[in-house]
């Protein structure tokens, strides 16, 4: 039998579909514990006896969206190896940080779920989380920086987190950085871009030139 979560995404314009948007847009801007069942029913205009008999407590639908995260974050990243499988270093790294920063400023409540999903805890939040180190430890492996998934040398962990976190964070604080920079929406994402290959790729070049 299909899960709520499978239904959902099987079903966008579906109750159930309805109901994860919203609940993912919620829970990015303000967090689990700034998120009321009040306030994910009246985003999507139903009662919360209609939210409840759908999705369950908070918690069930909060791990839904974390789930459906990480489902889609590992489908963008196999993209992108499918995209760059026997290219040069320096071409990998600079289609994967294309493709990531136009998919997470399309969406940038996934970059600001991450970051609170290890940043952001509170007593209240259930203990659900992206699994970073399985995204980190593919990328790795993407990036020729280690020969497989289980043997990931710190180094190369480390050197992956400092694309990773800098993706992440320019994405999901847009609205604090952008004014600093002074540049409207377009300008600010062309030179993120700009900026993170202008410093990550040489450094990984030299890295692996090392």
């Amino acid at each position: 039998m299909p899960s709520r979560l499978e239904k959902a995404r099987q079903a966008p314009d579906s109750m159930k579909g309805r109901i994860l948007e919203a609940a993912r847009r919620l829970f990015g801007e303000y967090g689990f514990s700034g998120v009321t069942t009040r306030m994910l029913a009246k985003e999507v205009g139903i009662d919360i006896s209609t939210l409840y008999y759908h999705w369950g407590e908070k918690q069930d639908l909060y791990e839904a969206v974390m789930a459906d995260l990480s489902c889609e974050i590992r489908g963008k990243l196999r993209e992108i190896e499918r995209m760059v499988r026997g290219a040069a270093l320096s071409h990998r790294l600079e289609v994967a940080i294309e493709v990531m920063c136009d998919w997470l400023f399309e969406h940038p409540e996934a970059a600001k779920l991450m970051l609170s999903s290890y940043m952001g805890k509170s007593r209240s939040a259930p203990d659900t989380h992206v699994p970073i180190k399985e995204h980190i430890a593919n990328i790795a492996v993407a990036m020729g920086l280690a020969l497989d998934t289980a043997h990931v040398p710190a180094r190369a962990n480390a050197r992956v987190l400092t694309v990773w976190n800098s993706v992440i964070n320019f994405t999901a604080g847009e609205d604090f950085f952008r004014p600093l920079l002074g540049v409207n929406r377009n300008e600010y994402r062309s030179v993120v871009k700009e900026t993170l290959k202008f410093i990550l790729i040489p450094a990984f070049a030299r890295s692996s030139a090392a």
